[in-house]
């Protein structure tokens, strides 16, 4: 996510869990992986696969213009390929622009749908991160897992879910870059959609997804919440409280801190970010502890399986009802 001020950070964060807690979950998480069914396995390794490459110090914290950052869209452009995605912009995948002396790509799919006429869907998440910080006992690498190889990770799932179902709107998935640097790779797409005569249905960008929040009757969060009837429709077609209200998202304007915003500039069309992280169940934003290894990978799983259902109702709906408020 764009810069949070440490002060916003320190002022809706909470005390470390206790040890005793830290071990209670580890027993629930330990219970969970032994009652999976194969297939919901079989789930989670597709899901590990991508989390933990995007991680790895291979990739050094997939800073704009690093080899870091170029494996990853390789990366991406992989599974895209692999699974029937088809390259969205001049038959290539990759989408690029240049940042101060530096090229760098948005990777970029779609699926067709039966209906041209219809307006695209977007699903997004940035996969930059921000490369080499001060070290921290001798570790500098700031592998961005929570921040956004989580988010990367889900629409890669959400892909591959997409390929073997049948949509009446074209679906986009877009990977952007330099999100860290003030949202530019999304807004480079979104100019080069306007170019194009590209006008999308609505943008659901996903960031920070990694952890889950408590005391919550709902599984994530959505920003612009009441900027349009998103939310509304959405639940309907998951058939579940899914996405909530969050006010520190509308105290901290979270609406403008994320990829969803400049489709919002340029087109004026619902666009929204949804995120797990609350501000009190993540201690490592832009840190060098932001690994692997602190994400609950079931938790992503059952996100997963719940705004797959509202996104495919979106995908295979004729109907363009989700609208702006005002």
């Amino acid at each position: 996510m764009k810069k949070i001020t440490l002060l916003s950070v320190f002022f809706f964060g909470i005390l470390a869990c206790t040890s005793q807690k830290q071990e209670h979950a580890s027993q629930e998480k330990e219970s969970t992986q032994l009652t999976q069914s194969p297939n919901e396995r079989k789930n989670l390794k597709g899901l590990e696969e991508s989390l933990k490459f995007l991680t790895s110090d291979e990739l050094m914290g997939r800073d704009v213009g690093s080899e870091g950052l170029e494996k990853a869209a390789y990366y991406i452009q992989g599974v895209f390929e692999k699974n029937g995605i088809k390259p969205y912009l001049n038959k290539s995948y990759l989408d690029y622009f240049t940042v101060g002396d530096h090229k760098t790509s948005n990777v970029v799919g779609y699926l067709p749908g039966e209906n041209s006429d219809l307006p695209p869907l977007i699903i997004g998440a940035h996969y930059d991160h921000v490369g080499i910080i001060k070290p921290i006992q001798g570790d500098s690498i700031a592998n961005g897992a929570n921040d956004n190889a989580s988010g990367t990770a889900t629409v890669l799932e959400l892909a591959k879910y997409f390929s073997g179902q049948k949509l009446q709107r074209d679906v986009i998935f877009a990977l952007f870059t330099a999100e860290e640097k003030g949202l530019l790779g999304s807004k480079h797409l979104s100019e080069v959609l306007k170019k194009q005569g590209v006008k999308p249905y609505a943008i659901f960008n996903i960031e920070m997804v990694g952890v889950p929040m408590k005391g919550k009757d709902y599984l994530a969060y959505i920003t612009g919440y009441n900027n349009s009837n998103f939310t509304e429709i959405f639940n309907n077609m998951t058939g579940k409280k899914t996405l909530g209200f969050l006010p520190e998202a509308q105290d901290m304007n979270l609406f403008k801190r994320s990829d969803n915003y400049p489709f919002y500039e340029t087109f004026k069309i619902p666009a929204h970010t949804i995120c797990t992280f609350d501000f009190t169940n993540f201690d490592y934003y832009h840190h060098v502890s932001d690994e692997f290894k602190e994400i609950d990978i079931e938790h992503i799983q059952n996100l997963i399986e719940q705004i797959q259902l509202g996104l495919l109702g979106i995908a295979q709906s004729s109907e363009n009802n989700i609208k702006l408020n005002n």
